[in-house]
C-alpha cells in the first residue's frame, strides 16, 4: 500500500508559477514511477508528467518547456515528487493528482486545485 498527499495548489495569474509537492509513504520501495495527472471540469483525467525510479521523465506536449517534474527520497521513509509549473496559462486550470505506480497498480492522491486567472 502507498499513501499519497499533495500540496502546493492555489490561485495564480497567467504567466505565474506554482510548485506542487507529493509525499508518498508506505511501500515506497515498491514504487516503479510517480507522476502528475490533471482533470479539468468536463474533461477526462490526463497525464501531465511522469518520472520513473531511474529518473526518466515524460511530459505532455502541452506542458513541455514549462513544467518540470523531479523526485527525491528522504530518510524519513517518504518519497517525494514535485512539479514546478512556470508560465502558467488559464488552460492549465484543473485538479492535479499525484500518482504512484506499483507494478500494475495505480495509487492516487486526493488532488489539489490549480486555478490560473487571465
Amino acid at each position: 500500500q502507498v499513501q499519497l498527499a499533495e500540496s502546493g495548489g492555489g490561485l495564480v495569474q497567467a504567466g505565474g508559477s506554482l510548485r506542487l509537492s507529493c509525499a508518498a509513504s508506505g511501500s515506497i520501495f515498491s514504487i516503479n514511477g510517480m507522476g502528475w495527472y490533471r482533470q479539468a471540469p468536463g474533461r477526462q483525467r490526463e497525464l501531465v508528467a511522469v518520472i520513473t525510479s531511474s529518473g526518466s521523465t515524460n511530459y505532455a506536449d502541452s506542458v513541455k518547456g514549462r513544467f518540470t517534474i523531479s523526485s527525491s527520497s528522504r530518510a524519513n521513509a517518504r518519497k517525494w515528487v514535485y512539479l514546478q509549473m512556470n508560465s502558467l496559462k488559464p488552460e492549465d486550470t484543473a485538479v492535479y493528482y499525484c500518482n504512484a505506480r506499483v507494478g500494475m497498480i495505480d495509487y492516487w492522491g486526493q488532488g489539489t486545485q490549480v486555478t490560473v486567472s487571465s
